[in-house]
């Protein structure tokens, strides 16, 4: 079969590029097609072995390297004008609009969906506000091209054949967005890498993008207060200079690191800490392939990749108060490293492969079936 693959954008190496990477591993004879594709070459050969996106007009619009969200009110338009005719198996990979594209009859449509969009939906209030889109003239015109988006958001889920939901948490958003069901496929998580360590050292880890909803200024203000106990921080983004200026004496910001330096902090850090409400948290699942625990968040994806009290703990709320509680508690429990490093084996990128591969030739088979009816 004649396959392509659609995935919303490359510009980072992120947890959906993680996908993308073992869609690849899979199926080595994939077109590529992205609304923008500003990969380096490092990422380019890990994610895509190499090959370039065939991308939308947006990509050669004006500042869409720096900021290709800008010109979200086209994303619609943008994604239906690639010709996929000649395919008979498209695969998007969608957390916006790759979804959204054209298909026909005598094609099969299958959608590995990472959130029905965040900031069209769950997100919405909470994007508007931190954009300061709330009020004036530019916010009657972000809510009206966001209103816009849902309308079409809701109408182009029709034409998905298969929804695979990457959480529990993700399928239930699927189910009350578009009113459609979907199989859970937890995503890739390269558990290999992350090797399991016995001896931990007296701190606590974290890393994130530096952006409002992953809350790692929450996280930082938490420790403000516990000034007898080490956190260290990686990672960069837009509220990375905000928090190293937050940041007390116990607290050591070491930016962007390398995944070498990553597996390091992660195998000796006493535990994991993660304040965001994640669709999944590939991050999280790669802390407990080494053996440490999680304190994350007890909503979204966490809930169904933390065992608490066994694996990590999850705390109620999103405030200072309760992560200080759960890091003192956490204090007073014995973890199993060996029992944490072997739940995350679950997650890990053979499996996901392997449950991917069986679904896609299945339901190409049942759908080549239904065509011979």
């Amino acid at each position: 079969m004649k396959k392509g693959l659609v995935h919303d954008w490359y510009y980072i190496n992120g947890g959906a590029e993680k996908v993308i990477h073992s869609f690849n591993n899979i199926w080595d004879d994939f077109s590529h097609y992205a609304l923008v594709d500003f990969l380096n070459e490092k990422d380019r050969q890990e994610i895509l072995h190499g090959k370039r996106a065939h991308t939308s007009f947006i990509q050669n619009l004006p500042t869409a390297k720096s900021n290709h969200r800008k010109f979200l009110q086209l994303f619609p338009y943008a994604i239906e004008q690639f010709d996929l005719r000649s395919y008979d198996l498209i695969l998007s990979s969608s957390s916006s609009v790759a979804k959204g594209v054209l298909t026909h009859q005598d094609q099969l449509h299958i959608c590995y969906c990472h959130s029905p969009v965040r900031y069209a939906w769950d997100l919405y209030h909470q994007y508007l506000e931190e954009a300061g889109l709330v009020k004036g003239l530019k916010g009657v015109y972000a809510k009206y091209v966001l209103h816009k988006l849902r309308n079409w958001d809701v109408l182009s889920s029709n034409r998905v054949d298969h929804f695979i939901a990457n959480s529990q948490y993700i399928a239930q958003r699927i189910k009350k967005t578009y009113s459609r069901e979907s199989t859970v496929i937890y995503p890739p998580v390269n558990t290999g890498l992350f090797g399991l360590e016995l001896k931990k050292n007296d701190y606590y880890f974290t890393a994130s993008r530096m952006v409002p909803y992953k809350k790692v200024e929450l996280i930082v203000r938490a420790f403000n207060d516990m000034p007898d106990k080490k956190l260290i921080v990686a990672g960069d983004g837009p509220d990375y200079k905000k928090i190293t200026q937050l940041a007390k004496a116990n607290i050591e910001l070491v930016g962007f690191i390398s995944d070498k330096e990553l597996k390091t902090y992660m195998q000796n850090a006493k535990a994991f800490v993660y304040a965001a409400e994640e669709d999944f948290g590939i991050v999280p699942v790669e802390a407990q392939a080494c053996g440490t625990p999680v304190i994350g968040y007890g909503r979204g994806g966490l809930k169904e990749t933390v065992i608490h009290e066994k694996t990590g703990l999850l705390f109620p709320e999103q405030t200072l108060t309760s992560i200080k509680d759960a890091v003192q508690y956490f204090e007073r429990l014995k973890f199993d490293y060996e029992g944490i490093h072997e739940h995350a084996l679950k997650f890990s990128k053979e499996r996901f492969e392997k449950e991917i591969k069986d679904f896609v030739e299945n339901a190409y088979t049942e759908f080549l079936k239904g065509r011979e009816m």
